[in-house]
């Protein structure tokens, strides 16, 4: 393993490098992680410290670490054909196939592709192609989009816009027109004593009673993870999505599945539609596409769709530099082709998806654990003071935090959202390493409470 001055690099960093959701001041008093390696569902600092990559670097790495097979992939089309765009009634062979293998994994009636780079610009892309769609057949004020509050979808205006988080918001003038947001179905924090059933069914009816406010004339789609990542893994409640396909459907309101974190094997499927039997339009995907080897992003749409589009829609005005990059798409199709055929989505739903949720179920008997949850490969843990009334230490996430930075000290990676612990792991790992993730957090669960009572 190469060596490096660890210390030169968090100065350069320092200098010259301003970071994505980074408290810069917080950061620079410690210095920067320099991450320089990885394997398998471990990577590796510039110390030469091992840590087991929980969160699949940020909810992309399904496929695992140091698979040849791709950057074999990316040479030998940065051989032949390194980049061309999709513009001017062009396309490049690779886009062509991964979209024809994009049609083959998503749900039937979902056959068209748009590229992008990244989960952001797939839901901005969202935004001008539903306004598009309903104004192409004389509805341009058709144009509202409802979302949930605390729900993500990315960081660019239209992205964080249609995304319900208030911290987001307050950062330049957010959000745009025209987008509303209604409640998220977060038993946990916001059941009451409603069975899990009734809530789920109250919120999923406060789609249909925003649709009648606002006149269901003027409501273009509804957007919605399947499990909301970012949020903190809100997992709905069964009765959820199904009052959610009824409502969209009896008011033919467009339904946009957000599917960036959930796609691609992370609940157990393909895609958290088939998880949910969420009767979607509209598919926004990415991280898993090309597990993170790649920046790629699509949007894949219904035939429905598609065919005003191509009869009424003239020119889609709307589109990127990069839009069907030949080496990211070229990556993506191997990396789909290698879940696919290695039927890794299947093997870990067979082997390792019980036994991670069995540990995650173990979670809720420790001290700081108001609630363990998780669905297919993706598990979070609210750190409470109190589990029995669920009363937190503080508002200011100071035990996720303090969990966080332990949890490093201990190699591990997880992520603080407030007081929730979010992990996802990769979906190859193994049954011992998940004996090993489930050490690492108990442990670093002990630390914590320690730290906090102190």
């Amino acid at each position: 393993m190469r060596t490096y001055d660890t210390s030169a690099l968090q100065d350069l960093d320092h200098k010259h490098y301003y970071h994505p959701f980074t408290n810069h001041p917080d950061m620079w008093s410690k210095g920067a992680h320099i991450i320089t390696e990885a394997e398998n569902v471990y990577i590796y600092d510039s110390d030469g410290n091992r840590y087991l990559d929980a969160m699949s670097g940020l909810w992309c790495v399904n496929i695992g670490y140091g698979r040849n097979e791709l950057a074999e992939t990316a040479k030998l089309q940065m051989e032949q054909l390194p980049y061309y765009n999709s513009f001017f009634q062009t396309a490049q062979l690779p886009a062509v196939e991964l979209a024809e293998m994009l049609a083959s994994v998503t749900p039937a009636g979902l056959n068209r592709t748009f590229f992008g780079c990244s989960g952001s610009d797939a839901n901005d892309t969202i935004v001008r192609l539903v306004r598009h769609f309903w104004s192409c057949q004389g509805h341009p004020d058709r144009n509202v989009i409802v979302s949930r509050k605390n729900a993500y979808h990315g960081s660019t205006i239209a992205g964080s816009s249609l995304g319900g988080m208030s911290s987001m918001h307050a950062q330049g003038g957010l959000p745009i027109p025209n987008i509303r947001h209604i409640n998220q179905p977060y038993f946990y924090r916001e059941g009451g004593d409603m069975t899990p059933e009734e809530f789920g069914l109250e919120r999923a009816r406060e789609l249909e009673k925003t649709i009648l406010e606002l006149g269901p004339d003027r409501v273009a789609a509804f957007i919605g993870e399947p499990i909301q990542g970012a949020g903190g893994v809100i997992i709905p409640p069964d009765s959820y999505w199904p009052e959610i396909n009824r409502i969209c459907q009896k008011y033919d309101v467009l339904l946009c599945a957000d599917e960036v974190i959930c796609g691609f094997g992370r609940t157990g499927n393909w895609f958290g539609t088939d998880t949910f039997g969420i009767a979607a339009d509209i598919m926004s995907m990415a991280k898993g596409l090309s597990s993170g080897y790649q920046p790629i992003s699509a949007v894949v749409i219904s035939d429905r769709i598609g065919d005003v589009l191509d009869s009424k829609g003239g020119e889609f005005t709307h589109g990127y530099t990069y839009s069907g990059h030949p080496v990211a798409c070229a990556v993506a199709l191997k990396n789909l082709e290698i879940m696919r055929d290695e039927r890794i989505i299947e093997t870990a739903r067979e082997n390792t998806q019980d036994y991670l949720q069995s540990k995650v179920a173990l979670l809720n008997r420790h001290p700081l654990v108001g609630e363990a949850r998780g669905c297919g490969f993706l598990g979070a843990l609210e750190l409470v003071r109190n589990p029995a009334t669920g009363e937190r230490y503080d508002d200011k996430g100071t035990a996720g935090k303090t969990c966080r930075d332990i949890a490093i000290g201990n190699g591990l990676v997880m992520r603080a959202i407030g007081d929730i612990m979010v992990f996802c792991p990769p979906l190859i790992i193994s049954r011992d390493q998940i004996d090993e993730l489930y050490r690492l957090i108990l442990k670093t669960l002990d630390q914590t409470q320690d730290a906090l009572n102190r």
